[in-house]
């Protein structure tokens, strides 16, 4: 994992938020556990732009994020990420859809391992995947975290009360 030397928190809706950063990057957003201890908070340029967009992220003002990040990853691991990237605010897929959509439909549990190990909570939406059913299935933040995430992310893009 890459080397960080500065973390900030903020509260959100969905809970406090860690942000930690290189001198060049964002490498990791984590939903803290409650009794998680805090590291000493030493802010840089890339952890403040990242506070203040995840904070325009929860008023509704942000669909997209605008910031460099860094997540160690195989290959393939990579490609998930990369895909999740492309589903639009507002939106869901399936762990089959995202599979498919790296052209390795088979790889459905693979994909469901990367989306958890993924460390950039709502910059890389992995909140964003559900089962094919059309219900919500794991989060590593917990799934009342992705169903609050998913609901304010309809409520913005589509007037929608709640998606669950």
């Amino acid at each position: 994992m890459a080397e960080f030397n500065f973390t900030e928190y903020i509260e959100s809706p969905a809970g406090t938020i860690e942000i930690a950063a290189t001198e060049k990057a964002i490498c990791k957003i984590h939903f803290m556990k409650q009794g998680e201890a805090r590291k000493v908070v030493s802010k840089n340029a890339i952890s403040s732009e990242m506070t203040r967009q995840l904070n325009a992220y929860f008023e509704g003002k942000l669909q997209k994020f605008d910031i460099p990040f860094f997540q160690e990853g195989t290959t393939f691991q990579q490609s998930v990420w990369k895909q999740l990237l492309t589903i639009p605010y507002g939106e869901t897929i399936s762990y089959l859809d995202l599979a498919q959509k790296i052209n390795n439909p088979k790889s459905i549990r693979a994909v469901g391992t990367t989306n958890g190990k993924n460390q950039m909570a709502i910059l890389i939406p992995c909140h964003r995947v559900i089962g094919s059913d059309g219900k919500l299935t794991g989060y590593a933040g917990g799934l009342w975290r992705k169903r609050r995430l998913l609901d304010h992310e309809m409520k913005v893009a589509k007037k929608v009360l709640t998606l669950f």
